[in-house]
């Protein structure tokens, strides 16, 4: 087997795929990453059995075709430190040369035919959507997620479909996070008994794998797992197993107040009232009056502080308390200049947080005693 790659092209290829290879895991071999040579073309191949992807590279200079598996963690350092605008792979017996320039190195070799495979993107039916779209899609949402839950549907990102619209829903149970999009369909709509959960981890290689020049993303709804392709990727991962929670009975129907800020000035002024926050004493007061909203915070060991910023309304006082990394979690995935939608129904009720574009973070207040 042997080829020659632009060198900055190949690691930003291993770079993406090592997103799944574990560092720490019982299968020595899962820590390698499978280079499928083909004529002008190349596949890398990285999984955990969790989760895998499989990245093609293509308009490579091959000579011979093979495979081969490379240490994801060292050929990683060997290509980040490459001067050289190419980079030439050759693999002899049981060893691979790696020459860029004046650098050479020789590794050893591990038989790639006891490694998992991921298959091509070969589904017929498939959800579509926009590439741009699904990248900000899991921006709002994934961080909503908790991956360290015994209820393993929370671990995950729930993936609805209705006629033309897609729903992607993450929640740990104190705040959750919607937001809903456009999509189309190449052959049937998926018919799921239940909405596939996809994991978190997934959801994280999906956005990572995809670039500026992706148009669609197409999504294969399986049995137990699902197939994404996106530009020169395919990402394959098996579903959560466990029941997602019914989303929309913990959206607020209605509300008392309804008013409308701009991200930035909020998203400063919670970042300086989360500074006067500890261990103990998370909450922040969110005091709501006609023409400003003041954020209280106060701990024994670190002190107080209060941050006003003016606002536009005029409607009844209402204080309200929150742990202000979930709203900071919010306003971050946010443009800065972007004007969302605050409803409250007392101090004590869940409260949302909408944008015009589809987007709904649900958030419940801390107990007042804090």
């Amino acid at each position: 087997m042997k080829l020659t790659c632009n060198c900055a092209i190949l690691a930003n290829a291993f770079q993406t795929v090592s997103g799944v290879v574990p560092s720490r895991t019982p299968k020595e071999i899962l820590k390698n990453v499978k280079l499928e040579v083909f004529e002008n073309s190349i596949a890398l191949i990285g999984t955990d059995q969790e989760v895998g992807i499989r990245y093609v590279i293509q308009d490579v200079d091959t000579a011979e075709a093979g495979e081969l598996l490379l240490p994801a963690s060292r050929i990683i350092a060997i290509l980040r430190e490459l001067r050289d605008d190419t980079v030439m792979l050759e693999s002899t017996g049981d060893t691979v040369r790696i020459k860029s320039g004046h650098s050479e190195f020789e590794l050893p070799l591990e038989d790639p035919a006891e490694f998992p495979s991921i298959s091509e993107f070969d589904a017929e039916n498939y959800i579509v959507v926009e590439a741009a779209t699904i990248r900000q899609m899991i921006r709002r949402t994934i961080f909503a997620t908790d991956t360290e839950s015994t209820r393993y549907a929370l671990g995950g990102i729930l993936v609805e479909t209705e006629g033309d619209t897609i729903k992607l829903v993450a929640t740990d149970s104190r705040r959750l996070a919607l937001m809903s999009a456009s999509c189309s369909y190449q052959g049937e709509p998926p018919s799921p008994e239940s909405p596939p959960v996809i994991p978190a981890k997934a959801m994280s290689m999906i956005e990572r794998s995809l670039s500026d020049d992706d148009k669609e993303v197409h999504i294969a709804i399986r049995d137990n797992d699902i197939l994404i392709r996106s530009g020169q990727s395919t990402i394959y991962s098996r579903l959560v197993e466990g029941r997602f929670p019914k989303y929309d009975a913990v959206i607020p129907k209605q509300s008392e107040v309804s008013l409308q800020l701009v991200v930035d000035p909020f998203y400063s002024a919670v970042r300086q009232a989360q500074i006067v926050t500890d261990q103990e004493s998370r909450g922040v007061n969110f005091n709501f009056a006609p023409g400003l909203l003041s954020l209280d915070s106060r701990a024994s060991t670190v002190g107080q502080s209060r941050v006003e910023v003016p606002i536009s309304y005029d409607g009844p006082e209402i204080s309200i308390t929150f742990d202000p990394r979930f709203v900071a979690e919010f306003l971050r995935v946010l443009e800065p200049e972007k004007q969302i939608t605050l409803e409250l129904t007392d101090g004590e009720s869940a409260a949302a947080l909408k944008t015009d574009d589809g987007y709904i973070y649900v958030i419940m207040p801390l107990s007042r005693d804090r």
